[in-house]
């Protein structure tokens, strides 16, 4: 699929500046907004196409990658002039999206169709479609670029694909109703959060089995979208109906507080030095920024219908 450059693009209060950026996927509003990190504040909107979800940065912070579920396709996202670019066909149903280290491929779980497809970049030719688990949504690409870890909702599992073929490596049992999954900075751990279960499952990726479970629940928490702090010692999970984010010690392996948020917190982004915490709260239609040096949130920040993902931008250098 090709993108007419011009096409679909609103930009407020004036042209981009140079600072980071926080992207918040509107579901509801087929739009993504720009939150700039040093007004607090929408700064653009940019239409992308029907029922934006999952997103991710490419590895030279220039495009960002968005899963249209209503399109079969995955929107770019040219990070200077906040236009969309071009539009890539993934398959069916894509919800969540991961790039390979190297920015040559991607990866989307396809919800509706219980696969993974990967897809070359630079032709948009299909590398190929694995069988995962049914309803899988999280999706992620070990550091290295060998494995990618899908979860499986209704299966309640986690299946590893090798990413260059597409064979499938193993499945994995976790808590019910696995939501998102997240890389440890070193890669040896694979955390991923489950919804119904009210769990954060603890795998080692070099043996492919699962490490250690974390409680999570409090009767009204829902784990849902996951950011692991840089140095590896700390995990912030949304909580979802719980309205709030715990702040899992990954030593302890315990929840050491609780921060309240916004309705419905979802999807999670963490500044590259760890301070700050963005979360997209669906309920309430606006973005939580927390303060992880404090632990509490010091702001909220309107955007679009049912925020799904957020993520952070740094400033994409000339």
């Amino acid at each position: 699929m090709s993108f007419p450059r011009a096409a679909l693009l609103l930009a407020l209060l004036a042209s981009p500046g140079r600072a980071d950026q926080v992207f918040v996927s509107s579901e509801r509003g087929d739009d993504v907004r720009v939150v700039s990190t040093e007004k607090d504040a929408v700064v653009a909107v940019i239409p992308v196409g029907k029922r934006p979800r999952g997103m991710c940065l490419s590895p030279d912070g220039k495009t960002v990658f968005v899963a249209l579920g209503d399109e079969d396709a995955v929107a770019l996202v040219d990070v200077a002039s906040r236009a969309v670019v071009r539009k890539v066909a993934v398959g069916r149903d894509p919800e969540q999206v991961a790039v390979s280290p190297d920015g040559t491929a991607i990866y989307v779980s396809n919800e509706a169709a219980s696969t993974a497809t990967a897809v070359l970049l630079a032709s948009g030719r299909t590398l190929f479609v694995a069988p995962v688990g049914t309803e899988p949504e999280g999706i992620a690409v070990s550091p290295d670029g060998g494995r990618l870890y899908v979860t499986g909702e209704s299966t309640d599992d986690v299946t590893v694909v090798d990413a260059r073929s597409g064979k499938v490596l193993g499945r994995l049992e976790v808590g019910a109703r696995p939501r998102w999954v997240a890389f440890s900075p070193d890669g040896r751990k694979v955390f991923v959060t489950s919804e119904v279960g009210g769990t954060l499952s603890i795998l080692d990726a070099r043996v492919l089995r699962l490490q250690a479970t974390v409680s999570i629940g409090n009767g009204q928490t829902k784990p849902n979208g996951v950011a692991v702090a840089p140095d590896g010692k700390r995990l912030y999970l949304a909580e979802g109906r719980g309205a709030s984010v715990s702040v899992v010690d990954l030593a302890a392996l315990s929840v050491v507080r609780r921060i309240a948020v916004g309705d419905r917190p979802w999807g999670v982004a963490l500044s590259p030095s760890g301070t700050r915490l963005y979360t997209a709260n669906g309920g309430s239609d606006d973005v939580s920024i927390v303060d992880t040096d404090v632990a509490k949130a010091i702001a909220r920040v309107p955007v679009g219908k049912k925020p799904y993902g957020a993520l952070y931008v740094p400033d994409p250098k000339p």
